[in-house]
């Protein structure tokens, strides 16, 4: 099951993680936030343990999508050693953002 990130866990969770982080910035209104949410699941099914997988609701935690300047969503970070190293804005089918894990690993 997809992590749930915060503006309180954020750091921990993913900043100081030594794996790969996908983090998708979502929030409940959101149509196509809600259309990829099944796609994020499956994702960390497939990855886990070796990918870290979960959502921000920018709704609940404004300072992380100010952090990051995110203006649209859903938009998925792709974070390595505290860095962003790629980024997906907009709902895309799930071979793209498998795509973008394994050229991150």
């Amino acid at each position: 099951m997809a992590l749930e990130f915060t503006d309180a866990n954020f750091q921990t969770e993913v900043l100081d993680s030594d794996k790969l982080t996908v983090v998708d910035f979502w929030a409940e209104w959101c149509g196509p936030c809600r259309a990829i949410g099944p796609v994020i699941e499956e994702l960390s099914k497939d990855y886990d343990g070796k990918v870290n997988i979960g959502k921000v609701n920018v709704d609940l935690n404004p300072q992380i999508s100010i952090d990051y300047g995110i203006t649209s969503i859903p938009a998925i970070l792709f974070i390595k050693g505290g860095q962003v190293v790629d980024k997906q804005v907009g709902a895309v089918p799930k071979a793209v953002l498998e795509k973008k894990i394994q050229a991150n690993l």
